[in-house]
C-alpha cells in the first residue's frame, strides 16, 4: 500500500501541474479519477490522487534519436 504522503488532493494536484506551468481546474483532475485515467482514493467526502501519476502527466515525452532507428524502416514511405 502507498504511503499517505504519496496521495494528494485535488487541489494540490492543480498546484503540482501548475508549478510546471500545465493549468487545469481541480474539477478536471477529479473527471479524469473518476474515469479510471488517474488512481484515485475517496476518504471522508475528500478524492485523493497519486502524486507520482500526477507528475506523470508533465514529465518530458520520450524521443528516440534516428540513429537508433531500423536501417531501411521508413523506406516504402512517399
Amino acid at each position: 500500500m502507498p504511503a499517505a504522503a504519496d496521495w494528494v488532493t485535488l487541489s494540490e494536484a492543480v498546484e503540482i501541474l501548475a508549478a510546471a506551468n500545465v493549468h487545469f481546474a481541480p474539477a478536471t483532475i477529479g473527471a479524469w479519477a473518476r474515469s479510471g485515467k488517474l488512481a484515485s482514493i475517496k476518504l471522508g467526502g475528500r478524492r485523493y490522487v497519486r502524486r507520482g501519476e500526477v507528475r506523470a502527466l508533465i514529465a518530458a515525452p520520450r524521443r528516440v534519436g534516428a540513429e537508433h532507428l531500423q536501417p531501411g524502416l521508413f523506406e516504402d514511405l512517399p
